[in-house]
């Protein structure tokens, strides 16, 4: 059998992050980035001012409200939200044209974006959602930061709930209580990801191949 040469070996995974602040969603991202180059970090669009640490089209694409407004009009972001007066949101076409190629994208966004993005693509999403290994933990971690005010921790706890809520809504849950495990778990949920029948249209053109010449022999 010859084997297909057409197109790339595979369709890229669009992997979704979630988790209430504090329970490593953030770290996991990049350790996950540092260590796995096939993958690489959506950057979003934004309205909010650019900081002066900030590089347009890095960190973020920072664009007009106007702009901003068209692209969400014209079916262009996969998801988008507003957050204390500013707009944030994903441009589809950059992620769109690397899942093409065979490039995973990797979000780390919360429970709604996650919505948004597994209603415009769920084919090619494999979401899943980190868990602090308890309560009391959460808050030892958030204390730990030393970022925010008593007040804060409380309020992202009571948030942290509520996202939780959702956690069925994911395919896959860890849980972050050894960051290494976690990790590893992480990235055997995107190597299984990556071998999935819908995203290996090549090997299922040899596969096709493969009858024909077993009818020929």
């Amino acid at each position: 059998m010859a084997p297909s040469e057409t197109g790339p070996a595979r369709r890229g995974v669009l992997l979704i992050l979630s988790s209430p602040s504090g329970a490593g969603k953030s770290t996991l991202t990049r350790a996950l980035l540092d260590t796995d180059k096939e993958i690489t970090l959506s950057i979003s669009a934004t309205t909010r001012p650019k900081r002066a640490s900030e590089a347009d089209g890095v960190h973020y694409h920072f664009i007009r409200q106007r702009e901003f407004e068209a692209m969400r009009d014209e079916g262009e972001l996969l998801e988008w939200a507003e957050v204390h007066g500013n707009f944030y949101g994903t441009p589809r076409a950059p992620v769109e044209a690397a899942l093409t190629v065979g490039r995973d994208v990797l979000f780390d966004i919360d429970w709604q974006g996650a919505q948004q993005i597994c209603g415009a693509m769920r084919s090619d999403v494999a979401t899943v959602f980190v868990l602090p290994p308890s309560a009391k933990e959460l808050r030892s971690r958030l204390e730990r930061r030393a970022e925010d005010s008593a007040e804060v921790i409380d309020r992202r706890l009571r948030n942290a709930a509520v996202e939780i809520n959702h956690v069925g809504e994911y395919d896959y849950v860890v849980v972050n209580a050894d960051f290494e495990d976690c990790l590893n778990r992480v990235r055997a949920i995107l190597q299984a990801e990556r071998i999935r029948r819908v995203r290996q249209p090549r090997l299922m053109a040899d596969a096709a191949q493969l009858v024909k010449d077993l009818d020929a022999v």
